[in-house]
């Protein structure tokens, strides 16, 4: 687990020091160079996944450019960070807009993507994010897309699976009220339990400003009676949930793919609070014995010294999802407006089926994924934590 952290905190730091030479070639494309954009943290707290979106969309890039690239145009990847802030996404945008930017691969976290998806739309700038699950997130325009789940779906699909695979009846939910991605997963879930008979008996709340101490929660989850607790938000505060409730929660633990990354964080040491595994909704492990899985994250391994989170194939399968609409619209000039690429590429969208790493994805004209949800647990074996099969 440690050797796991150093290299986590290596590749943030090597990440943080190149960040200025990320984009630094200027072109503004030519007929056989297109130029696509990506924005998400690199530095602060969620750098993790903007790191692992980077990662992974620069490992589809090279793969493609290494087999002949797309209708005879190579790719030029432009990634820019945005610190999980609106404001510095928008000015990210805008600057990769001047570097010829002519698609967009994000952005990560859901309040950047909700800002910057509608500056997109005004662009008709085609715009394609791996994992902003916000549902406000891509219905600025037709132009907006994405690979994941949309939180209330998150919330409904993780209500399902505990009311199908799990004897737990009484669920007790912890929750950052001040933050969209959370609420949302709660409003589906809640929804979606009462349909399929279970209860949810404790409901405890806190915000980003109080995220250090849950003590009053957990204990309020303990005598509730709660069967079960649902961590619908980030792995940094699902990290100290579980160490402050250990020893007074002996409950499974069902979170959605905020979590994941938790299998890195370290916990108590080198010892990870699991009762019955943590139970994490992602449509990716890099423990899955899955060809494509094992493929993809034996390259990722190779390529960044790191192993790849479910934000790193997210953003993997976005850039091979734009490679098939590329494809089949069939733009072969990367000198073509922004505007007039969008217009043939999202329509090529919504007729493409893509056979990724993180599952068979098509997409409708609103640019929401259709696609099988996935649930893996989190497993922990001489001080190492990682993914199995739920």
């Amino acid at each position: 687990m440690k050797n796991i952290m150093k290299r986590v905190a290596a590749v943030s730091l090597a990440a943080a020091m190149t960040l200025g030479m990320t984009g630094c070639n200027n072109s503004k494309g030519s007929k056989d160079t297109l130029i696509i954009g990506g924005i998400g943290p690199i530095t602060g707290g969620a750098a993790q996944y903007g790191i692992a979106v980077r990662n992974g969309a620069q490992l589809a890039i090279d793969e493609i450019n290494e087999a002949g690239g797309i209708n005879g145009m190579k790719l030029v990847f432009e990634y820019q960070d945005d610190e999980h802030d609106a404001e510095r996404s928008v000015n990210a945008y805008n600057n990769l807009k001047d570097k010829g930017m002519k698609l967009l691969v994000g952005t990560v976290t859901s309040a950047p993507c909700e800002a910057v998806s509608k500056e997109a739309a005004k662009d008709n700038m085609f715009l394609i994010t791996p994992s902003g699950s916000s549902i406000n997130c891509i219905t600025a325009g037709d132009n907006c897309f994405r690979v994941c789940f949309t939180d209330p779906q998150q919330g409904a699909i993780a209500a399902d699976y505990i009311a199908e695979n799990m004897s737990a009846k009484k669920i007790g939910i912890i929750y950052d009220s001040s933050d969209s991605y959370s609420t949302g997963i709660v409003e589906g879930f809640e929804a979606e339990a009462k349909t399929k008979g279970l209860e949810v008996v404790a409901k405890e709340a806190f915000t980003s400003d109080s995220a250090t101490d849950f003590s009053v929660q957990i204990q309020k989850i303990s005598n509730s009676g709660a069967e079960l607790l649902f961590l619908p938000f980030y792995y940094q505060q699902a990290a100290l949930v579980l160490q402050q409730a250990e020893g007074k929660l002996n409950i499974p633990v069902f979170g959605g793919d905020g979590l994941d990354g938790l299998a890195k964080e370290e916990v108590l040491g080198d010892k990870l609070y699991v009762s019955d595994g943590v139970l994490v909704l992602t449509p990716f492990a890099a423990s899955s014995p899955d060809p494509k899985s094992v493929k993809f994250t034996e390259a990722y391994k190779a390529k960044f010294n790191d192993v790849p989170i479910q934000f790193a194939a997210d953003a993997y399968d976005a850039v091979y999802a734009i490679k098939a609409a590329l494809e089949k619209a069939g733009v072969n000039d990367g000198s073509m407006s922004a505007s007039d690429i969008c217009n043939k590429v999202k329509k090529a969208m919504t007729e493409i089926e893509l056979d990724g790493v993180t599952g068979k994805t098509s997409w409708g004209a609103d640019g929401e994924p259709t696609k099988a949800p996935q649930v893996m647990k989190i497993v922990v074996e001489n001080g190492e934590a990682y993914y199995v099969a739920a």
